[in-house]
């Protein structure tokens, strides 16, 4: 009877493994793989991940993060320095506009998070984001999204840092160079990614949360007691519907997005979860709502008490002690950003490199192992260094990075993993139907917002070399009484001109082209609706020191060249 018995089981094995590698229900994955199993590394050639592909893989057990925390973990990923974008976010849309969007950010990102989970349901061998391409579009979309995954951690480690940068220089009154200030949060944070695990990660993770909490409440303190840092004289005043142009609001709401950016590090977090399917959707749930409510209050307050004063980041707003005293305060949560989007990072590549040359030591801590975890966090914050160094301004990182990754790392891949799970029954049921329509949708938004951030960027950078120009070599041709303080000019447009004759010159402010720069405009102080200013002849030629011996009569008079919103 026992033999009998003994040859079912074998046959019913049998027939399994002919089947397909991935049970159809949650509670045959139960039954088959459970939740204790060690991190697998990879997939075999025929494109079949194999959580029994290794099955005498050693080493140390990473499955050991509980819901709380990882519920902390989340709170690190996300609840940084995205948060000190928002009051500016709010300043543009205006009040209800930008809450609005807080909390239409706040849902769907919940939303996706979900499916995120899902999808680690049906494929617990995955994991990081990555890994979950290669069931969607095989390992040609698996190398892309790779490379397209670390360049954006990238951008988010650079932009944290380029935060802490800017802390230090506050707190030290600009005593070394930016380059020395960026140096030093990249070697911190290359020594935070050593430990593999990322329990230490949700150790530190307490400290982060306590940080960032206490340097807004500083500010928004410090704002109600002080007021913000303003010139003499200003008032407040706060915009309850904003009316911005379509590049300021699509800039605004690419911020509110990028706040919300963390998705793309969860499925590396139920990586090292001892039960994900059952204790990451708490988790999640409780991590949004703190996280929603944060945001709301922190860009609610620090808007409506410095008003058109806002900074970006958002502690500069507050008086300089204040200010001083909440970057500094503010230090551990940046770095705490860093670690936590870093060893995502490095483990994946870590990950990638391992299932290729020793799958079966992944998870065990030798020579070998070391160098390279130790060798790849080198280069991956090396070239952090490199990246904040090139494009060292803060909001000009944040578009860069939402437009070209977010967009698609935290909304568009997960409705397109939602049809992957979905595709066959995706009409089946009203409910379905309702779910497919809105993951259709959110794959249409976030070909806006990609498509639409990237005209952004080339806009607002095109705006920041004409504020170099105006600050720079243009304003020493000019006498000091002839030239507005750039403060005065609330919006206006980039003046592009064509000569008409030798002492006329002709505005015409629709656009600036790419191909040549030709005459901008300087606006001055005017209580007119027309603005004056002056227009430089052709210097698509000249460089920096023809600007500074070029002869001001050179400087012609025109009108309308810039418009601005209100008067002073």
């Amino acid at each position: 009877m026992g033999l009998k018995t003994f040859l079912k089981k074998e046959q019913k094995k049998s027939s399994s493994d002919n089947a397909s590698h991935y049970p159809e229900s949650d509670k045959e994955m139960d039954e088959t793989y459970g939740h204790n199993t060690d991190i697998r590394t990879g997939w075999t050639g025929d494109g079949h991940a194999g959580i029994s592909e290794y099955p005498n893989a050693g080493g140390e057990d990473y499955r050991t993060l509980g819901r709380w925390r990882a519920c902390v973990i989340l709170i690190t990923i996300e609840v940084g320095i995205g948060v000190l974008s928002l009051p500016s976010a709010l300043k543009t849309l205006g009040l209800i506009p930008g809450i609005i969007a807080i909390l239409g950010f706040g849902g769907l990102t919940t939303y996706c998070g979900y499916i995120l989970c899902q999808f680690y349901r049906r494929y617990p061998m995955v994991t990081n984001l990555v890994d979950c391409a290669l069931y969607v579009g095989g390992k040609p979309f698996e190398y892309f999204l790779g490379v397209a995954f670390i360049f954006n951690l990238v951008l988010i480690c650079a932009s944290a840092n380029i935060t802490l940068s800017v802390a230090l220089n506050t707190l030290s009154n600009h005593a070394l160079c930016t380059v020395a200030f960026l140096a030093f949060p990249h070697i911190v944070c290359w020594l935070l990614c050593l430990p593999r695990k990322l329990t230490f990660a949700a150790a530190f993770s307490w400290v982060c949360t306590i940080s960032i909490v206490s340097s807004v409440l500083i500010v928004m303190i410090a704002l109600g007691v002080a007021g913000p840092q303003a010139p003499p004289g200003f008032d407040v005043s706060i915009t309850l519907v904003g009316r911005p142009t379509f590049v300021e609001a699509l800039n605004a709401l690419l911020n509110v997005a990028f706040a919300f950016a963390g998705n793309q590090s969860f499925i590396s977090v139920m990586a090292e979860m001892r039960n994900a399917p059952k204790d990451f959707p708490p988790a999640l749930f409780m991590q949004k709502a703190f996280e929603v409510v944060v945001y709301i209050v922190v860009a609610c307050v620090i808007y409506g008490l410095a008003g058109d004063a806002v900074t970006s980041p958002a502690l500069g707003s507050a008086p300089e002690i204040p200010a001083k005293i909440a970057y500094g305060i503010l230090i551990p949560s940046v770095l705490g950003t860093g670690l936590v989007i870093g060893i995502t990072a490095i483990k994946y590549m870590y990950i990638t490199i391992m299932r290729n040359t020793k799958p079966d030591q992944v998870n065990v801590h030798n020579a070998f192992t070391w160098t390279l975890w130790v060798a790849i966090g080198t280069i991956f914050w090396v070239v952090s260094f490199i990246v904040s160094n090139a494009i060292p301004i803060f909001s000009s990182i944040l578009n860069i990075s939402s437009a070209i990754f977010v967009s698609w790392f935290t909304f568009g891949l997960t409705g397109v993993y939602w049809l992957h799970l979905n595709w066959e029954t995706q009409w089946s049921s009203p409910r379905k139907i309702a779910l497919a329509v809105l993951n259709y949708a959110i794959i249409l938004m976030t070909l806006f917002l990609n498509a639409g951030g990237l005209y952004t960027i080339s806009v607002i950078e095109a705006n920041i070399e004409l504020r170099q120009l105006l600050e720079g070599p243009v304003k020493a041709l000019l006498p000091e009484s002839n030239f507005a303080p750039l403060a005065t000019i609330r919006r206006y447009k980039i003046a592009s001109c064509v000569t008409v004759n030798d002492t006329d010159f002709v505005p015409q402010c629709q656009r600036w082209p790419a191909h040549t720069r030709l005459v901008d405009a300087i606006a001055e102080r005017s209580e007119e609706p027309n603005v004056t200013g002056y227009a430089l002849a052709d210097w698509t030629n000249l460089n920096t020191s023809d600007f500074l011996n070029a002869n001001p009569e050179r400087a012609k008079r025109v009108t309308g060249a810039m418009s601005w919103t209100s008067k002073e």
